[in-house]
């Protein structure tokens, strides 16, 4: 944060041990202040009026009311920052949908290392949310007819980046794509396990062959490749087509798997037959990749700050000259279409 301001928590968890473990563990952090805590959503309504806090922690289980309602009737009326904290399972989907702007994973309570790594990633995240915006779930994506058979060409590839908010404009962009969109390589900072759901999710909402990645799959046509939660995926030309490769590596620019590490492959293998997209999240990662893309003649796009949910990773690329276009999320995938028609 850097500017003295204290980001004002409440915790909502109908668990009294979990709601401790928190208020402890990230009021450990000297930026942060648990302001209430409420043991369901109609407690933590009153509790929002009464404390005005920046940032809520919110459980999806929950007695009267689950997380999900919740917060789709709380974002119209008092658009605060929510981060989910759920087991493995694709509801957390549902929650960004709703209007969350982040997740993270309830921790084996018997695991000491697991439960401190939680914490920490809980903090960071509130560190983020605190300065996320909340955008309205109103794009609407041009949803292409059944059977659409447009042409485009071929040997293009693109490649998207995203960190915090990206699972919903992800999902709204490839929801405008038809079935004979060239192939689409993403990496989106996610925990492992919920990479995979994310794809499956992406795979019966859309039109496209959507997949968690695997080393050796093939780019294809209609085919979306997703980077597992935990490791690094690159691109190789092998003859005309372009193979991934997933593989265990240390963090780059703090994250793995890492937009940079794709991008810069991107840049190596594809040149100007890629069209690069970095969207929202906090941080940089993806920046110096898609400028890698740019200079070897590849179209990029950054989305604007107005659509995003934290304007970091496009505006650090936008600063550093590597986006060709500045656009809002619901013109991005009309713009990728033209480039690659």
């Amino acid at each position: 944060m850097g500017n003295g301001r204290t980001i004002k928590v409440l915790v909502v968890d109908d668990s009294i041990v979990f709601r401790e473990l928190l208020t402890l563990g990230i009021s450990s952090e000297p930026e942060i202040k648990v302001v209430a805590t409420a043991k369901d959503p109609f407690e933590a309504r009153d509790k929002i009026l009464i404390y005005k806090p920046d940032v809520i922690t919110c459980d999806v289980e929950m007695p009267k009311m689950n997380g999900i309602e919740f917060i789709r009737k709380l974002i119209p009326q008092y658009p605060v920052p929510v981060i989910v904290v759920s087991s493995v399972s694709g509801v957390v989907f549902d929650a960004l949908n709703a209007g969350a702007v982040d997740f993270v994973e309830k921790p084996n309570m018997g695991d000491v290392t697991n439960v401190k790594h939680f914490i920490y990633s809980l903090i960071e995240k509130i560190k983020v949310a605190s300065n996320a915006k909340i955008v309205q779930n109103t794009v609407k994506s041009s949803m292409q007819p059944e059977g659409t058979s447009e042409a485009f060409d071929s040997r293009k590839i693109i490649a998207i980046g995203a960190s915090t908010g990206g699972t919903e404009a992800i999902a709204k962009i490839l929801k405008g794509m038809p079935p004979t969109i060239p192939g689409i390589v993403i990496v989106q900072h996610i925990p492992p396990v919920f990479s995979r759901l994310f794809a499956e999710r992406l795979n019966s909402s859309t039109q496209l062959r959507v997949k968690e990645a695997e080393t050796g799959d093939y780019v294809e046509q209609g085919k979306v490749l997703i980077a597992p939660g935990d490791k690094h995926m690159r691109i190789k030309k092998v003859a005309n087509r372009y193979k991934v490769e997933c593989f265990n590596g240390e963090k780059v620019n703090g994250h793995c798997p890492s937009v940079d590490v794709l991008f810069e492959s991107v840049a190596k293998e594809a040149g100007k037959d890629a069209i690069g997209v970095i969207l929202t999240g906090m941080g940089y990662d993806g920046a110096k990749g898609l400028l890698a893309m740019k200079r070897k003649g590849a179209y990029t796009i950054g989305q604007d700050e107005h659509s995003s949910v934290v304007y970091g990773m496009p505006k650090v690329a936008y600063n550093i000259g590597a986006v060709t276009r500045q656009l809002s999320l619901e013109r991005i995938a009309a713009s990728i279409m033209e480039m690659v028609r």
